[in-house]
């Protein structure tokens, strides 16, 4: 075989000169590769949990844990504490009654602060404020004078009759509040017409009740008392009974309120209290003689409330007879009509037959059932 020749001298130059011509260009790989200023990818000699840094984030993040962990178990130990203190502080009926409680935080909140502009009345033992809840429910507030020993009672009264009766003829108790010793305050549903006395006796000639309304509202009352009587587990005597007593809601129904003076006792038993309680006006005889309040005490104060709505005048007011004395001296003189209201008379729609089936109601039925049949 024939052995290649060697290419001549000038072969290299004659081929890099037509590679130029060409627009080939050559270069060196080490020439194009960046090597300066790189990151370096060598791993730590020691371990990232060993480190400074990590061992002081976990170090403060417990830290920080175990006292966000003390704090809260410090106030609910002592909140557990103030309870127990506060139990140990109440007496045996707040216990008895306590889910009825009201908080003081949402009564000074529905009644504005307790403004005088929200007081609707002033009884013999505080004011009474309207407010309204959170949720829309209109509220009427009974501040009870933390001054009274009688306020107290009234209070206990309340809570323990009227807290557990429930009837559409009778003041619903929403609750209580006991914002410290001695100061207390009763719930109710609002009543939007007030009391009855008011539109009887102190209201515009447009907005005073009919005869035919007042009759109606007489027996929203009967009806109540009656449940008092014979319609619960116990027998509950109201013992001031009287149109201030009575209100009024939207509708215009009668309901039988202020409890601050009733008892209970059960049926077929007789009252213990020989105390005399109640309205003077209202009080039957037998009360004053003995002490002793009944079913029958109630209906005689009922009677009396029938006569001083139907007739227009207070049970007793000065300068005149007591209004029982002077309806019944009229009654014997033939004269009954006389004793109507005047504005009722005056306005005409009233019905001689249902006037004197209200005085046989006032005078005459020894029960409420017998009333009412």
């Amino acid at each position: 075989m024939w052995a290649s020749p060697p290419p001549p001298d000038n072969w290299f130059k004659v081929t890099r000169f037509w590679l130029g011509v060409l627009a080939i260009p050559i270069f060196s790989l080490s020439e194009a590769l960046v090597t300066m200023g790189l990151p370096s990818f060598v791993l730590p000699k020691s371990s990232i949990f060993r480190s400074k840094g990590f061992i002081a984030g976990i170090t403060v993040g417990v830290f920080f844990t175990i006292v966000f962990c003390f704090i809260v178990a410090l106030f609910f130990i002592k909140r557990k504490q103030r309870r127990a203190r506060e139990r140990e502080n109440m007496e045996e009926w707040e216990l008895q009654y306590w889910p009825h409680r009201i908080t003081y935080q949402e009564i000074d909140a529905a009644t504005r602060g307790f403004s005088e502009v929200n007081v609707i009345g002033i009884g013999g033992n505080g004011k009474v404020y309207k407010g309204v809840l959170e949720g829309g429910a209109e509220i009427a507030v009974k501040v009870i004078s933390n001054e009274d020993v009688e306020g107290m009672r009234e209070f206990l009264s309340e809570i323990s009759s009227l807290g557990r009766l429930k009837h559409r003829n009778l003041v619903g108790l929403r609750g209580w509040c006991k914002r410290e010793k001695g100061s207390f305050m009763l719930v109710y549903d609002y009543m939007e017409n007030g009391s009855l006395d008011k539109r009887v006796f102190e209201c515009e000639q447009s907005k005073m009740l009919g005869c035919q309304d007042r009759i109606k509202v007489l027996k929203d009352v009967a009806v109540g008392v009656l449940y008092l009587h014979e319609g619960w587990e116990a027998k509950v005597l109201h013992r001031d009974i009287k149109a201030s007593n009575v209100l009024l809601d939207k509708e215009m129904r009668g309901r039988l309120g202020d409890f601050g003076l009733a008892r209970m006792h059960g049926h077929g038993q007789v009252a213990s209290t020989t105390r005399v309680v109640g309205t003077i006006g209202y009080l039957a005889p037998e009360v004053i003689r003995v002490g002793r309040a009944t079913a029958q005490t109630d209906v005689f104060g009922f009677g009396v409330l029938i006569l001083e709505v139907m007739c227009g005048r207070r049970p007793i007011e000065e300068g005149k007879p007591p209004l029982v004395d002077w309806v019944w001296q009229l009654m014997s003189q033939g004269q009954l009509m006389d004793a109507l209201d005047q504005r009722l008379r005056t306005n005409g729609g009233f019905d001689k037959r249902k006037w004197r089936g209200c005085y046989i109601w006032a005078c005459c039925a020894p029960t409420l059932s017998q009333l009412l049949v």
